[in-house]
């Protein structure tokens, strides 16, 4: 039987381009609308030679291959292939992929907690989702995962990665990861849950002084944001708050620019350029601000990337708040998820991002005001601290006494935290200085 790809000889095969790619691209067909003029362009100038050499590859892999492959499966293939070859962030989503992406970012699926990426072509942590069994077991961003049970990781697709961690709630998976400028590998086991992230949590760190967490960016990201600031000055007005993006993989762009706008009342959050006209956009500010003045300081790491990326590079350019902690991911393109009609997609790269100064954040990352990296403070038994009333055997204990000793046993063990709240309490002292 003739393979039905096959270009025709001679004079024919200008004629027959359109066709083949009709078949062998079975999504251009339904291309948007809006893609229409510039598409037809590209169509008129197909190059055939390297249509004849997938068709000829594809029927090889028909006749000759050791087992034997469907058609579907081998198309599928391909353009899982021609979506992996682009960038990291570009792939193609079967009708399984597709809708755990949207439960992602709705914000419930099963799971261990864990956001990956490839780094030159290894599978690598970029964060672990607060509270979730992969937090819990100590997985740190930029942790390389070398094994999913007993399968080596280093020929696997991210979806294929991805697929393999996701699971019924209660089951077991066993994770071989090594640690970055650490030389031993050692494996983990962590029980699968249902995974409901809950994107904003927030409390008082001290009095007049709140800390707001944002783990990821989904589509009620904003709305928890402004929420949380209304409920951290119900007993009055913060005199600093920090903002803590560290170790949050990006997610909804709206979000994030939702949340930067709770802070500015004016000026550019971010825009996007790209080839399409819909990738063209900008975003800005509006006057109705939920906290305007407060004092500001943005934690970020290594495993902020993204959307969180969006909301420090914004807060920065616009001289809103201080960027602490150490460099960023550095992922500063856009995807945007293309449906395909039949429950699958496509997850493409059509844009890059900018901070309002016309920074690209792509590879570069947002280099911190003031760096601090990670590490616990310990106070020397010689310190030579004052015995005080709190510290006496049987002390009558005031209202807020564990709570305090809670959150000082936190800001102990989160040096970075506990450095931007100092700097909010100097920049407080500073600006209440009467001048002379």
């Amino acid at each position: 039987m003739p393979n039905p790809l096959a270009a025709p000889p001679g004079p024919l095969r200008r004629q027959s381009a359109a066709l083949l790619l009709c078949l062998t691209l079975p999504f251009a067909i339904a291309w948007p609308a809006t893609a229409g003029a510039q598409s037809a362009g590209i169509y008129d100038d197909l190059p055939v030679s390297e249509i004849q050499a997938f068709s000829e590859v594809f029927e090889r892999i028909k006749r000759g291959y050791v087992e034997e492959v469907d058609d579907a499966t081998l198309l599928k293939n391909a353009m899982r292939g021609m979506l992996s070859e682009l960038d990291p962030h570009s792939s193609y989503l079967d009708s399984d992929a597709y809708d755990s992406l949207r439960e992602t970012t709705q914000g419930e699926f099963g799971g261990i907690g864990i956001e990956v990426g490839l780094e030159d072509g290894q599978l690598t942590v970029i964060t672990p989702i607060d509270d979730t069994p992969a937090e819990r077991a100590g997985l740190r961003a930029r942790d390389a995962i070398l094994r999913i049970d007993e399968t080596p990781t280093d020929r696997m697709s991210l979806q294929e990665a991805v697929d393999m961690m996701r699971g019924e709630p209660g089951s077991s998976i066993e994770l071989t990861v090594i640690s970055a400028g650490d030389g031993a590998p050692r494996t983990v086991t962590l029980a699968r849950e249902i995974i409901r992230t809950e994107s904003v949590k927030s409390e008082l760190l001290s009095p007049g002084y709140g800390y707001l967490r944002v783990s990821q960016f989904q589509s009620r990201t904003g709305d928890q944001v402004l929420s949380a600031l209304a409920e951290l000055t119900e007993d009055g007005p913060l005199s600093g708050l920090v903002l803590d993006l560290r170790n949050n993989p990006g997610g909804v762009l709206q979000a994030a620019v939702d949340v930067a706008d709770a802070f500015l009342d004016s000026g550019l959050i971010v825009y996007t350029d790209g080839r399409l006209a819909d990738s063209k956009m900008s975003f800005s500010a509006s006057r109705r601000t939920a906290a305007p003045d407060v004092p500001l300081v943005i934690l970020v790491n290594g495993g902020s990337a993204s959307a969180a990326e969006i909301v420090a590079g914004a807060l920065q350019d616009q001289r809103r708040g201080v960027v602490m902690g150490t460099e960023s991911f550095g992922k500063g393109s856009v995807q945007q998820i293309m449906p395909l009609g039949n429950g699958e997609g496509l997850k493409l790269t059509t844009a890059l991002y900018y901070t309002p100064n016309g920074r690209s954040i792509q590879a570069q990352g947002i280099e911190p005001d003031v760096e601090v990296v990670r590490g616990r403070l310990e106070v020397a038994e010689t310190s030579g601290l004052r015995v005080r009333e709190a510290d006496l055997e049987g002390h009558l204990g005031g209202d807020e006494e564990a709570t305090a000793m809670s959150r000082n046993e936190r800001l102990a063990d989160d040096y970075q935290l506990g450095e931007a709240l100092n700097l909010l309490k100097a920049l407080n002292v500073i600006s209440q200085r009467d001048p002379r």
